[in-house]
């Protein structure tokens, strides 16, 4: 179902800018763009701005600073990321942060990252599907899912609960794997589903757009000579589905944090 605006309309909704790391390879600023166009055709009328931590234009503090000069007064931050690690614990606060003390005019509330989710799941399961795998390969298929990396324990612990619930779905099996900070590395992985006994192994990217921790877990899937490898998750209507559930949520979630922040 898509998600529908919150009942007083979006005439008066706050500003949601999709808040990305930002990348060197364009293919990383071109999936964010193309995802917020898909988040724009779902929700006509909610105005829906990007802003990047580095690499790409515009900063978020320059687009902020932009909005606050068209006269904006509310915004949501919603970062695309994937896991609560260190960006959506530290560096985004951070920078919103001296956001609102130097734009007092300006509301700005940061939304929830995206996972774990259901759509999530569908999308790597979509993905999958597209790269040639069927629904009936499930029980002799073992699945990689591979992420980019982090040093946060909480993001590890979270990768670690999808790869079990995504097991339970009928999968032979599914391992995580990291493409930095954490091992086990995707060729690793393939390599370890092999010993066990998995007759075909995927490797399943949990990450949203192309760019150098993408491209090493392909190379390492094709490293280990892994049978099918899924694409990135990319501007999927369901990623655009979700930031709409994340913008709703905190959203909704306003005035409970106003009142008890009095």
């Amino acid at each position: 179902m898509t998600p529908q605006p919150l009942s007083h309309g979006t005439s008066a909704a706050p500003t949601l800018v999709i808040t990305a790391h930002g990348s060197r390879d364009p293919r990383h600023a071109a999936t964010v763009t193309a995802l917020a166009e898909r988040v724009r055709s779902l929700r006509p009328g909610l105005r829906v701005e990007t802003g990047y931590l580095d690499f790409c234009a515009p900063s978020v503090p320059r687009l902020l600073d932009r909005l606050a000069a068209e006269g904006v007064r509310e915004v949501i931050a919603l970062p695309l990321l994937l896991t609560r690690a260190f960006h959506a614990k530290s560096d985004i606060p951070g920078v919103l942060g001296e956001a609102r003390a130097r734009l007092p005019r300006l509301t700005i509330t940061q939304a929830d990252v995206l996972g774990p989710s259901p759509l999530l799941l569908d999308t790597l399961e979509q993905r999958l599907y597209e790269a040639g795998l069927a629904p009936d390969d499930r029980a002799s298929t073992g699945i990689v899912l591979a992420s980019a990396g982090s040093s946060d324990p909480e993001a590890i612990a979270v990768i670690a609960a999808i790869a079990r619930e995504w097991r339970r779905t009928g999968w032979c099996a599914v391992r995580p794997a990291f493409a930095s900070a954490q091992l086990p590395r995707t060729a690793d992985a393939v390599r370890a589903l092999r010993a066990d006994g998995a007759r075909r192994v995927a490797v399943a990217p949990y990450v949203i757009a192309p760019g150098r921790l993408p491209d090493r877990i392909a190379a390492g899937a094709r490293e280990a000579g892994a049978d099918v490898l899924a694409g990135v998750l990319g501007p999927d209507e369901r990623l655009a589905r979700l930031l709409l559930t994340r913008y709703d949520e905190s959203r909704a979630a306003r005035p409970a944090l106003r009142a008890l922040s009095a």
